[in-house]
């Protein structure tokens, strides 16, 4: 059965047969069954409703291919890589700006930022939805001493997006971006992000730490993602040269 769903023989949706009809199709009993469907679920490659019966997830929403090329190519146009990628796959990207804040910066953000623990950062919220579902929850944190007073640290759309507004030479930031640094972590969701993203039982999140570095080698940003695993395909790109 997981052979079915991966392949795609089963597609995203459909209901599969009943206990006692796949327990005829494999030769075992009902309780097997009921064992090996909870463990697909557990997988997160089936959900259940109650009285309906055990249906194939839905496969991954958006597929991100991180790369320096597409980076550059989605800045020159304005748009971020994400609203970008979504529309190239005929999708409808949307980001919903939480709240805009002035917060001390947890210990992981602030050793990325190259800041004292509880140093005053600016953290942009973020929610990301593709054709009106939830996706990813995104914090984006800069260090308050040169953020405060900018677009960064007021609530509203960015012209040109973040970037952009670093990256201005007659702005009032005028940094120019060098390189960033991703790091992946899987866990389990917390309460909150099983609710915010709508998460069936047993489905993990992505966190994503992404640091921005400008051309002197400073922290910028830190970007901090919390991605449903079951939504998400990652690919990266490296240059070798």
């Amino acid at each position: 059965m997981r052979a079915s769903i991966l392949d795609g023989r089963l597609d995203a949706g459909e209901r599969l047969p009943s206990e006692n009809e796949l327990a005829e199709r494999y030769g075992t009993s009902r309780p097997t069954v009921r064992r090996a469907i909870a463990l697909l679920k557990a997988e997160g490659l089936v959900s259940t409703e109650q009285g309906r019966g055990a249906f194939v997830r839905a496969r991954p929403h958006v597929r991100l291919v991180l790369s320096g090329a597409n980076f550059r190519r989605h800045r020159r146009a304005g748009l971020s890589a994400f609203n970008a990628q979504v529309e190239e796959q005929g999708q409808v990207p949307e980001q919903r700006l939480l709240e805009v804040t002035r917060v001390a910066a947890p210990d992981d953000i602030a050793g990325r930022l190259g800041l004292e623990p509880g140093s005053p950062v600016v953290v942009r919220r973020r929610e990301f939805l593709v054709n009106e579902e939830p996706v990813a929850l995104c914090d984006s944190y800069y260090p308050g001493d040169w953020a405060d007073g900018t677009a960064l640290a007021k609530r509203g759309r960015i012209a040109g997006g973040a970037y952009r507004l670093i990256e201005d030479p007659s702005g009032p930031i005028a940094r120019k971006l060098k390189r960033s640094v991703d790091e992946l972590i899987s866990r389990m969701p917390t309460p909150q992000e099983v609710e915010v993203l709508g998460l069936a039982s047993g489905v993990p999140v992505v966190r994503i730490l992404r640091t921005v570095y400008d051309s002197q080698g400073a922290a910028v940003e830190v970007q901090e993602t919390v991605a449903a695993a079951d939504k998400h395909e990652l690919r990266y790109e490296v240059a070798m040269r």
